[in-house]
C-alpha cells in the first residue's frame, strides 16, 4: 500500500493551479471536468502519481469559497534549502507565513507558507 493522493477542495482552481505550478513548482499531472456533477478535478505534483503522492485539487463550480475548519493541519513538501525557498516562493507572489528557521524544541528547519484557500503548507529542509 502507499498514499496516492490528498485532496483539496478549491474555490477557484485557476488561482490554485497557478500557485501550485508557478509559486512551488509543481506539474499539472491530469485535469478532468465532470459537467455532470458540476465539478473538475486537477491533480498536481512534482513528479508522476505512479512515483510519489500528489495532490488532487477539486473544484466544485458552484461553492466560490470553503471554510477550512480545524482539523486538517498541513501539506508538507521537502526543499533544498527552506531561506531560498521562502525567498523563491515570495518573488513569485506567494505568502510566506512562518519565515525558514529551525523548529521550536528542534533543530529542523522548516517554514510554512499558505495557498490562496488559506491551505498551510510546510517547508522542510533537507538534512544533509
Amino acid at each position: 500500500m502507499r498514499i496516492l493522493h490528498t485532496m483539496l477542495r478549491v474555490g477557484d482552481l485557476d488561482r490554485s493551479l497557478a500557485f501550485y505550478t508557478e509559486v512551488l513548482g509543481m506539474r499539472i499531472l491530469r485535469r478532468q471536468d465532470y459537467p455532470a456533477g458540476r465539478f473538475t478535478l486537477a491533480f498536481v505534483g512534482f513528479g508522476p502519481e505512479a512515483e510519489g503522492a500528489v495532490l488532487e485539487l477539486t473544484h466544485n463550480w458552484d461553492t466560490p469559497a470553503y471554510e477550512l475548519g480545524n482539523a486538517f493541519g498541513h501539506v508538507a513538501i521537502e526543499v533544498a534549502d527552506a531561506y531560498a525557498a521562502c525567498a523563491q516562493i515570495k518573488a513569485r507572489g506567494g505568502k510566506v507565513v512562518r519565515e525558514a528557521g529551525p523548529m521550536q524544541h528542534g533543530t529542523t528547519v522548516i517554514a510554512f507558507v499558505e495557498d490562496p484557500d488559506g491551505y498551510k503548507v510546510e517547508l522542510i529542509q533537507k538534512k544533509v
